[in-house]
């Protein structure tokens, strides 16, 4: 945990409860170690997705790395925060006619995911420029809900209607620039995504000469469990380089370039979510630390089966270890509403803090006003270690604000 127990109690004092803090440095250091990683080889762009905090945005550009939307709102804020045209990719699914013109009309490339939308782009922006993205039939990811690729996923055009690809861009007169997948989210062996891109590499060699750059996709892990193995980039790379030294060999365009998509990777670590504990009871032999961090505030547990460490924190004195086995729960009027199952998070009473860690990721982007609750503040921690508040908390009137 990157902050101390003291900054932690007067953060919420001085913010809320609960309450997003970031750690400046830890992002910018996951910045640093993607383009460290890659050796200037593979692009890294962020998948605003995972985080759309305009501050944080700007930093991760500030770091020299690019941005992938997923929808108009993502480009409408990566612009705020200082993306230009060429430095935002939208990687769109099943999107509409003016989604795409509203990319089209900021000279945004886009990457399309089926046959029937490639039909759509080339009949509203003839002569375009367009990406393509490709199931390459291999999958990953930490749940079944976010594997992205594989046989039974929504995304991406089978490889076997790669003809049919040809045919609509020859239609239209469409310029194909580059050619991407997604294999899922959050894995940590390398292997997937290794035998994905050499899937892809081969697709790209027997059907589509003459590409700009061929993009491998995301899903980089951060270990969310204590003495969880990170994600090795040197087998990464190990696994990636051969396959690029060999693709280029035998590519018309030697000087095709590479990215990558590790969205989770640079935002996950440095976020920390903290909640107040406000009631602790047992009940049919199961213990409860009840909190006011709803699945409103975090949704991965309650979606995904996600696992966060979840630390105890205590005013001016120590948290007593117990061997009673808890269930920390939230506010939220479903019983799925559980951010730790079954955790010996010690003998918890009212007015202790829990500090939910790697909460950087899919933590505040996936927050909502369900229950009529209000999303939290977020606040970021500068690398001077100074508290600088990045986006205000909901209020009562917030609710009625569209109304």
């Amino acid at each position: 945990m990157f902050l101390q127990k003291d900054e932690a109690f007067q953060l919420l004092a001085d913010f809320g409860s609960p309450l997003y803090v970031y750690s400046e440095g830890i992002l910018r250091e996951r910045c640093g170690e993607l383009l460290e990683a890659f050796e200037g080889r593979i692009k890294p762009s962020f998948s605003a997705k995972a985080n759309s905090n305009l501050h944080l945005l700007r930093i991760i550009r500030e770091e020299g790395i690019g941005a992938d939307a997923v929808s108009p709102g993502e480009i409408f804020i990566l612009e705020r925060a200082g993306f230009e045209s060429g430095e935002i990719f939208y990687i769109c699914n099943n999107a509409s006619e003016e989604e795409l013109r509203f990319a089209i009309d900021r000279d945004i490339l886009v990457s399309v995911d089926s046959l029937s939308q490639l039909e759509t782009f080339g009949r509203i922006n003839r002569g375009g420029s367009v990406a393509l993205r490709i199931n390459p039939g291999v999958g990953a990811g930490h749940c079944d809900k976010v594997v992205t690729a594989g046989c039974g996923t929504k995304f991406g055009i089978d490889p076997a209607c790669c003809g049919e690809a040809k045919k609509i861009i020859a239609k239209y007169e469409l310029k194909l620039i580059g050619i991407n997948q997604h294999i899922g989210s959050l894995f940590l062996d390398a292997g997937p995504y290794v035998k994905a891109a050499g899937i892809l590499l081969s697709i790209v060699l027997k059907h589509f000469p003459g590409l700009d750059f061929v993009d491998f996709g995301g899903g980089f892990g951060v270990p969310y469990k204590e003495g969880e193995r990170r994600l090795d980039f040197g087998a990464l790379r190990d696994g990636l380089f051969p396959l690029m030294d060999s693709f280029v060999e035998r590519y018309d365009n030697k000087y095709v370039h590479f990215k990558c998509e590790p969205g989770r990777y640079i935002a996950a670590e440095c976020g920390l979510l903290l909640g107040t504990v406000n009631a602790v009871k047992e009940s049919f032999g199961k213990r409860y630390v009840g909190t006011d961090l709803g699945f409103n505030v975090l949704m991965r547990r309650v979606l995904y089966n996600s696992y966060h460490e979840a630390r105890l924190l205590r005013r001016g004195a120590a948290v007593q270890r117990s061997a009673v086995l808890a269930d920390v729960v939230g506010d939220i009027c479903e019983s799925g509403d559980v951010i730790a199952e079954s955790r010996p998070v010690g003998d918890a009473r009212k007015g202790d803090v829990i500090a939910v860690e790697n909460a950087g990721a899919y933590g505040y982007s996936m927050a909502s006003n369900y229950n009529s609750r209000m999303r939290p503040a977020e606040v970021l921690m500068t690398q001077r270690g100074e508290f600088k508040l990045i986006r205000a908390a909901d209020t009562l009137e917030s609710l009625l604000a569209n109304f």
